[in-house]
């Protein structure tokens, strides 16, 4: 099954190219990781990848849904997105799990009684993500490192088959970024594990698990495909425009610049 299949998409805005000429597909059984530079149109790519932009051109599906045909309201209750925008909009007096349980219906806040087995799977989450010692404490007055491990928790609540987290390390120290790029690694190891795509400008956060990397530069892909064959000296220097020190430890992929132009 194809997970996205994104074929010739193009979009403008205010008379501004923001994408162009995109063609992207997933298959299950792929984890992506998405690298670029602010401004490269990560965000718009995946705002087009949950239905809440549409293209200028092209053609779109998800989940074997192609878009125009079926209602994405329902498709994205089989999406789990992880933003720190989302952050802003959730209420901070809610509990972890409250937070989680949100998740049933993609909603800001609880509109309706959870069953027990809700809340037992909640928990379950929770407790899988190592935070379930969290689980009555406010949203507010978590650390940014267990906001972003409720929030994952909040998208796995539907077991969705698609997982996009966007930039979750943004904010984390490095130790917390650390254990939830460890808690990520650990997740794809589990038997049912959605499809990930994730999101970064930071080439160390590129796991052994992302079998496959995009390179998007200045709104148009640089490079896709096996992870092994994108993460190269060659391809890196010409995409970051630098000359690049590219080394391999531990399965981890390590960046340095040698000298800026």
């Amino acid at each position: 099954m194809m997970i996205v299949d994104i074929q010739q998409v193009h979009w403008e805005r205010e008379e501004r190219t923001i994408l162009h000429d995109i063609n992207w597909q997933i298959n299950k059984g792929e984890h992506w990781c998405l690298l670029g530079l602010n401004g490269s149109g990560k965000t718009s790519l995946l705002n087009m990848v949950n239905g809440y932009q549409w293209p200028t051109s092209g053609k779109i599906a998800v989940l074997g849904h192609m878009f125009g045909t079926y209602d994405l309201r329902e498709l994205r209750k089989e999406i789990g997105w992880v933003s720190t925008s989302l952050q802003q909009k959730l209420y901070g007096s809610d509990t972890a799990t409250e937070i989680v349980l949100s998740g049933r219906e993609s909603s800001i806040g609880i509109y309706d009684t959870p069953t027990p087995e809700e809340k037992q799977r909640a928990l379950a989450w929770l407790e899988t993500l190592n935070c379930m010692h969290l689980a009555n404490s406010p949203y507010r007055t978590l650390s940014q490192g267990e906001k972003q491990r409720v929030l994952i928790a909040r998208a796995l609540m539907n077991n969705p088959k698609l997982l996009i987290l966007d930039e979750p390390s943004t904010g984390l120290d490095l130790i917390a970024r650390e254990q939830l790029l460890e808690m990520i690694s650990t997740l794809c190891k589990q038997e049912n594990c959605p499809t990930l795509i994730y999101v970064t400008h930071h080439v160390e956060e590129i796991l052994p698990c992302f079998t496959h990397t995009l390179l998007l530069k200045e709104g148009q892909i640089f490079s896709k495909g096996s992870t092994e064959n994108v993460l190269t000296q060659a391809t890196m220097s010409s995409f970051y425009e630098v000359p690049i020190q590219l080394a391999k430890e531990n399965e981890r992929y390590w960046l340095t610049i040698k000298k800026l132009m």
